[in-house]
């Protein structure tokens, strides 16, 4: 799983318990959701490019050190990813948000694109698609297809929970996307839910049933 990132960081998981927590109402459900996606977008941007740029201090000229290469695309696949946007413009002010919208058709049960939205310069970007859950992996396998087929090339993927059959059908499809995970969770139940995962994310986030 070389691709796959476990991300064990003790502040993640700290807070991911919270998450899971059934008695955790939707504040601060939301407000954990937000936090944890910070930490994660720290992590995931561990190996972007730098560039040395000269600069003065009140002291001195000296060179130092600016992020180079590509600007970046935030894209919550809707509607419970949009929870996890937040947190990583917090980190990356400068980042253009796309959105990509699915339903599953209630025949074939496959993710059907109803919503894209992306900045114009999709091809000079380096995307990071965001859904808190990674079940069966079919909207994340369909929501890369929708940026790959209007021209993005890299893409990271980043969850809060995922069942392996989901980080199983994502690698298979879209082998050049590196997956972030905070929590590798056990197994899909009978109904597709993520176990012991944290319930319905886009419920939880806005209070809905």
């Amino acid at each position: 799983m070389s691709n796959v990132h476990v991300i064990n960081h003790p502040l993640i998981q700290h807070k991911l318990t919270y998450i899971r927590n059934k008695e955790t109402g939707t504040k601060e459900f939301r407000e954990l959701v937000d936090e944890v996606a910070t930490l994660m977008a720290y992590e995931i941007t561990r190996d972007m490019p730098l560039k040395d740029i000269e600069i003065e201090t009140p002291l001195v000229k000296t060179k130092a050190k600016v992020l180079a290469g590509k600007k970046i695309g935030i894209v919550p696949i809707l509607r419970a990813g949009i929870g996890m946007v937040e947190g990583i413009l917090n980190l990356m002010p400068a980042a253009k948000v796309g959105h990509i919208g699915l339903y599953r058709d209630p025949k074939t049960l496959k993710p059907v694109e109803y919503y894209v939205k992306l900045p114009n310069d999709v091809s000079e970007r380096n995307f990071i698609v965001v859904d808190p859950m990674l079940a069966t992996g079919g909207s994340a396998v369909e929501a890369i297809h929708a940026l790959k087929k209007r021209g993005a090339f890299s893409i990271k993927f980043m969850c809060l929970v995922a069942a392996p059959e989901g980080v199983t059908a994502l690698k298979e499809a879209h082998p050049d996307v590196d997956i972030y995970i905070a929590g590798l969770d056990e197994k899909l139940d009978d109904h597709g839910y993520i176990l012991p995962g944290l319930g319905d994310a886009g419920d939880r986030l806005f209070g809905t049933k």
